[in-house]
Order: C-alpha cells, then structure tokens, then sequence
C-alpha cells in the first residue's frame, strides 16, 4: 500500500539530542526547536535544561511511555489542524529504545510527514568504537528484565552478526554471566559506557575477562554492550592490550597495571579528551 503525505504545512519532527555531551546538538535540531509549535518530551525536567541552554521557549508538553497511548491522538488532531512538532527523549534518537515509535506510526497512517534529524545515538559510538564487525549488525536494545529473557537469548545462539544490548549498570554483571552461560566464556564483547562524556569508558575482551573486569570494578552510567557474532572471525588482536592501545586515554588503573599473559586481549580506554567538558 503506497502512503501518500497530506498537502497540509503540518509535520512531525524526530529530534535527536545529546547523549552525554550538550556539544552533539545540532545547528539543525536547535532550529527545528526553536520553530516548532510545540515540543513533546519523555521528562519535561530533563529536557527543560536542554531546551534554557540553547534559548528554546517553546511550549513543552509530556509525551512518555506512560501516557502515550492517550497523547497520540491529541498531537495528531494538533497536528491535522495545521500545527508543527517535534519530539525529543531524554537522551538520543526517539523510537530507538524509548517513545516515538506510536506517534510516527499515527502521523503515517493519517498521511502526516515525519522527518527524522541525524543525530545522536548511544549504540553507533559503541558499534564502530568496539573493535568488532559493525558492517552487519543486529540492534536487540534492552532485554526481557524476566519472562522471555533467557529464550530470546537462545534464539541469538547463532547469530552471526555482532549483537547490540542496552543496559542498566545494576544488571550488567548478571546479564553478561547469562551471555557466558549461553555463548560460551571465550565470546568477544565490548561494553561500552558513559558515552560522549568526560568519563567514557570501553572495555573490551572475551565474556569471561569482561565479568571479570566488572565483577571487580562497579559499572557506573548509560551502558552499550557489543557482542560479537557466532562466526568466530571477531577477536580482538593480542597485540591490542591495555599499554598499547591508547596510552594516552586509559583509566587511572591502567596506567599502573601491565596487561598479564592471562590477560592479554583485555583493553580498557577511557575517552577523556584534551580538555574537559562541564556537561556530561
């Protein structure tokens, strides 16, 4: 079936914002801001520090997975009679693990234009940043906190593309022992965290050494994890350990500890920068 857009001036927006760093705003998505009639966010708190750094005023309303299933039609009718607006989350892409998805679909079915912003979002960072294949790659986003979990994990026993996960870092540890316990210890895995911010972090090594890592070391912040796919050929290059990666940019225990022979593939960086940054 062809959708055909109305010949109205009325759109959706879908705006990206920072992940971490206010800088990745975009000249584009403060201008969209700025113009639009009215702008729908996941936390109005959050999203009001945003919108007062860059001197955007406009009418700001709730739009969260709590309530969007009563908002959709409101902003349609708003939207069918004339109006512009654009929709933001907390952090990064809507739609891609946080509201939007019911909204989008709406404004398509009632031949409403939706324009989607390039922008930020956690997982590319932690993708391209992993060391792993990210040419092909399957988007899992959070997991089952309970039913389904460990099904949905057995069903991607074989996948051969590297695999992205969002996650809390309170369940980062159990999740990545439950990946041991159905990919095997000797997986390839990156976990990436705090992206964009003073603080970021890659960890990258096989399941068994990464468990380790956190087991030890309390994950804290936004976490990405990269897991690499059943066909084998993704391991990270021995030659890669912690002294030799990125010397400049490693944790403060790194810099006082040599990677052992037992240890060897274990890489940890830090994205600090040349200067620090006061939002995060």
């Amino acid at each position: 079936m062809v959708e055909f857009v109305s010949a109205t001036t009325s759109k959706l927006y879908v705006v990206p914002t920072p992940v971490g760093n206010m800088e990745d705003m975009t000249f584009r998505a403060v201008r969209v801001l700025k113009e639009a009639d009215f702008i729908l966010a996941e936390d109005t708190r959050t999203s009001s520090v945003l919108l007062r750094h860059y001197d955007i005023h406009g009418e700001l309303l709730s739009h969260h997975k709590f309530n969007e299933h009563e908002t959709v039609q409101q902003v349609v009718r708003r939207l069918e009679g004339g109006e512009t607006a654009a929709l933001i989350s907390d952090a990064g892409t809507p739609g891609i693990s946080d509201p939007g998805f019911l909204l989008v679909r709406e404004c398509v079915k009632h031949g409403i234009e939706v324009q989607t912003l390039p922008g930020a979002t956690a997982f590319v960072p932690a993708l391209v940043s992993s060391g792993l294949p990210c040419d092909k790659f399957c988007f899992e986003g959070f997991l089952p906190q309970k039913k389904g979990r460990m099904s949905r994990l057995e069903a991607l026993k074989d996948e051969p593309r590297s695999i992205v996960f969002y996650e809390s870092p309170r369940r980062l540890v159990k999740t990545l022992q439950q990946f041991v316990e159905v990919f095997g210890e000797e997986r390839q895995v990156s976990v990436a965290r705090e992206i964009s911010k003073v603080h970021e972090e890659h960890v990258r090594g096989s399941l068994k050494e990464v468990v380790a890592h956190f087991t030890a070391t309390e994950p804290l912040g936004e976490i990405v994890i990269i897991l690499a796919g059943s066909n084998g050929d993704a391991h990270f290059n021995a030659d890669l350990s912690m002294d030799t990666a990125c010397p400049s940019k490693r944790t403060k225990d790194a810099r006082t500890q040599e990677a052992t022979p037992q240890d060897p593939q274990l890489s940890i960086l830090m994205g600090t920068g040349k200067k620090k940054n006061k939002y995060k």
